[in-house]
């Protein structure tokens, strides 16, 4: 349906001293801080968990050596969302408004509902990160006490559910240092930045950055700011649901992955028959993990 001037009444009188409600300022590319943006060229990307050998073990004199396999192990596939949104405006309404250029205006509200979009569908993977309704590759949730490995069930989930504090924050850096490989190998993990909701973004600037330990009336100096954990600090994302859930992105690699099949692309067009302008944006993409080991993450208690 087009936007006609009976939805803008009030842009065909003269005296209106002002139009607003599209000017705000919006968050930008939160999604950036999370994922790593790779391309693709396909209907969908496909990255294969490989698992390598178990210990060596001890060769006793004369008898043979053993041999061990390495295999895939599960597959995380990547399927590319089409993200579209269009408006149109009839010849009338461009010719009666007073007051601005409507296409200008509202190919600006356009882009940003397309860029809010995609702030959400890229928080929909943390947001989704203890449900076992939204798997990862390898058959469990996100953040989950029950990864299934060639060693037995794995954990990048807070043993017991906690709130932002510096015990919690304390005991997942430690949990993320004894992270194995599919065949139980430990693996050299550390967390780098933590991921929070804007409800905590206080208590997560006195439990990292202050100098002294916060919320005790002890004054033993603050560890993990003078050990150099999290050393990309905290980071906000306005688009997590849960107010007191958070995450901590750790350096594995092949984590959190952004890809870009078809960048923005906005046309317009006029409708030979109805004198309508017609405006549209498209692009197509697909935010989603391949290992699991990306983060460590409580829903808070």
């Amino acid at each position: 349906m087009a936007i006609s001037r009976a939805q803008l009444a009030k842009e065909l009188e003269p005296g209106l001293n002002a139009l607003f409600g599209l000017e705000y300022n919006r968050y930008e590319n939160e999604h950036s801080e999370i994922f790593e943006e790779e391309s693709s060229d396909r209907a969908f990307e496909e990255e294969v968990m490989l698992a390598g050998f178990s210990t060596a073990p001890v060769k006793n004199e004369g008898n043979a050596i053993s041999f061990d396999d390495a295999q895939e192990t599960f597959t995380a596939r990547y399927t590319h969302d089409t993200i579209a949104l269009a408006f149109s405006i009839t010849e009338e309404a461009v010719e009666d408004n007073l007051y601005d250029r409507l296409a200008s205006r509202y190919t600006k509200a356009l882009a940003r509902s397309m860029a809010q979009t995609k702030q959400i569908k890229a928080a929909a993977i943390l947001n989704n990160a203890f449900n076992t309704a939204n798997p990862v590759g390898d058959g469990a949730a996100l953040c989950s006490a029950a990864h299934p490995s060639l060693s037995g069930n794995q954990r990048n989930l807070l043993s017991t559910a906690a709130d932002l504090n510096e015990t919690s924050l304390e005991q997942m850096l430690i949990d993320i240092a004894g992270l194995t490989d599919e065949r139980g190998l430990k693996i050299a993990v550390r967390g780098t930045k933590l991921i929070i909701p804007k409800e905590l973004q206080f208590i997560a600037e006195r439990v990292i950055n202050s100098n002294l330990r916060s919320g005790t009336a002890d004054n033993d100096n603050n560890a993990m700011k003078n050990m150099g954990m999290l050393p990309e600090g905290a980071v906000v994302n306005h688009f997590l649901t849960d107010t007191d859930a958070f995450f901590i992105k750790t350096d594995a690699p092949n984590g959190f992955k952004y890809f870009n099949r078809s960048p923005i692309k906005t046309a317009m067009e006029g409708d030979f028959d109805t004198g309508n302008m017609r405006f549209k944006a498209r692009e197509r993409y697909s935010f989603g993990v391949s290992d699991w080991r990306c983060v460590f993450g409580t829903p808070g208690a």
